[in-house]
């Protein structure tokens, strides 16, 4: 059976993020009152109440903020291309302060329907499709039996919002 990873956005990369975001705009922690953000950083979602006074919430809790973040620029970067069109940046969520990553390999926020968008190795999108909840196993294979497909993003359908990149493990 083949394993898929799930990656977070890269410690570097969410260090840089913590001080300006992608845009270039000055991170600002919040306080997430209702919970259930798709945190990048450790792939789980925020509590209720991320972001109270220090001395009234537990050490897993924290701050989290809304940056924007763009993993094809990033990518572009790393492997020396030019992300082209396909440089586009959107908003994330993240803990403000360092987190643990995330617990243990499970697919994190399969549970409703996503798109998987599909890139070759230079970046350039090569095919995507949507995704219904429990058919996400499927959905990576059918991705990465073509031998163009390196990568694939899982995004949420409602916003487009990058959630992750998954790889072949």
């Amino acid at each position: 059976m083949t394993t898929y990873l799930a990656r977070p956005i890269d410690p570097t990369a969410l260090k840089e993020l913590r001080s300006a975001d992608d845009a270039g705009r000055r991170t600002v922690p919040v306080t997430d009152e209702e919970g259930g953000a798709p945190l990048r950083c450790c792939l789980r979602r925020s509590a209720p109440g991320m972001g109270v006074p220090p001395l009234e919430r537990s050490r897993e809790w924290g701050s989290i903020a809304l940056v924007s973040y763009a993993p094809q620029r990033r990518r572009a970067a790393e492997n020396g291309v030019d992300p082209g069109a396909y440089d586009e940046q959107g908003p994330v969520f993240i803990h403000a302060d360092e987190c643990a990553g995330p617990d243990g390999d499970a697919l994190p926020f399969a549970n409703t329907h996503r798109t998987v968008r599909r890139y070759s190795g230079d970046g350039r999108i090569v095919g995507g499709r949507l995704v219904e909840p429990g058919d996400f196993e499927a959905s990576f294979a059918e991705a990465f039996a073509d031998p163009e497909v390196a990568f694939v993003h899982v995004r949420a359908v409602e916003y487009g919002c990058f959630l992750y990149e998954v790889r072949k493990g």
